[in-house]
């Protein structure tokens, strides 16, 4: 949310309402404007302004849906997550099950293969180390079949641990990674979802609009503004204080504001700058426009919508009597 001020307001004088209140050293009489708070509603997502039936005027309730983002990439790019979160899915109960009797079997017999392969080829050794023993073999033929029984050893060996790999399952680290899978797939589709959800652009709050920014079938990137919703509800009086006369006001004064109709409405002092500035340009009178004066807002209770952004109107303060005036 942010306040928008209106194009000018007028210097807070001291001035009679009438003929009682011409002489009343208590009474201060503030012309200014109303200003409200201002709401520039924009798109959380990119893409094409789908529908956008929203016109200049329109009141407008909270959640009401205001406009709507066109959302085709964002459901394919859902159903690809979920696709993948499945596949996620899969490779972990993959590996939380286990190997299959039929794996493990296939490395039993495996192991066995390579045994009955190490035996025979610690026969030929044996033969061959006894011809060497009688002269009747050569050594080569002898370190040949060394050569094959220690082959067939680490054959047996490797087969052995894959057995044992195969019975142990999957590690805690792998079935760790594929569950962590399944989570990042599952934060991606609820991301998207978010997004589908977000393409509705609801109002946050009740309103009237004043501005209508995009158009429907605009191609917009993520933050582009869509409207602006006034609070009407939320207004108040800007005025200016000279200086002699801050020291009558307070934060939380009560106030009147009065319409050039005649139509007043309750009101409180709810913010006093504590720096001064020079009078506003559209001040007519050449000495009062080199003086310095402190702005002042005041609140008023506007749930009918009477008071509009950059409406005249006259804010009238009850307070105790300046200095000079109460010796006089």
């Amino acid at each position: 949310m942010r306040r928008i001020a209106p194009a000018a307001t007028l210097l807070l004088s001291l001035a009679a309402c009438g003929g009682g209140e011409k002489d009343d050293p208590s009474l201060l009489v503030a012309s200014g404007h109303v200003e409200a708070t201002d709401v520039r509603v924009s798109t959380k997502i990119a893409g094409r302004l789908e529908a956008f039936g929203l016109e200049e005027g329109d009141v407008v309730k909270p959640g009401q849906e205001l406009a709507r983002i066109e959302t085709t990439d964002l459901a394919l790019a859902l159903n690809q997550a979920r696709a993948q979160r499945e596949q996620s899915a899969a490779e972990l109960r993959l590996r939380q099950a286990g190997p299959r009797k039929e794996e493990v079997g296939e490395r039993a017999a495996q192991v066995t293969a390579a045994q009955a392969e190490l035996a025979g080829a610690q026969k030929d050794l044996d033969r061959m180390q006894a011809l060497l023993d009688r002269g009747s073999g050569t050594t080569k033929s002898r370190d040949d079949a060394k050569t094959r029984r220690d082959m067939a050893a680490s054959r047996v060996t490797g087969a052995r641990e894959g057995l044992a790999r195969v019975k142990a399952g999957s590690r805690a680290e792998e079935i760790d990674a594929a569950r962590a899978g399944v989570a990042s797939m599952e934060a991606r589709i609820a991301q998207l979802e978010q997004q589908v959800k977000d393409a509705t652009v609801t109002s946050p709050l009740s309103g009237v609009v004043t501005a209508k920014v995009a158009q429907q079938g605009e191609l917009l990137q993520a933050g582009a503004p869509l409207a602006v919703i006034t609070n009407l509800a939320d207004a108040w009086v800007t005025v200016y204080v000279a200086e002699p006369d801050l020291g009558r006001i307070r934060i939380g004064q009560e106030a009147r504001v009065v319409t050039d109709d005649g139509q007043s409405r309750s009101g409180r002092i709810t913010y006093i700058s504590p720096r001064a500035e020079f009078t506003p340009k559209n001040v007519q009178t050449r000495d009062e426009r080199v003086k310095l004066v402190y702005k002042v807002k005041v609140g008023v209770d506007n749930k009918d919508g009477l008071f509009k952004p950059g409406m005249p109107a006259e804010a009238h303060l009850t307070t105790a009597p300046a200095a000079k005036a109460a010796a006089r």
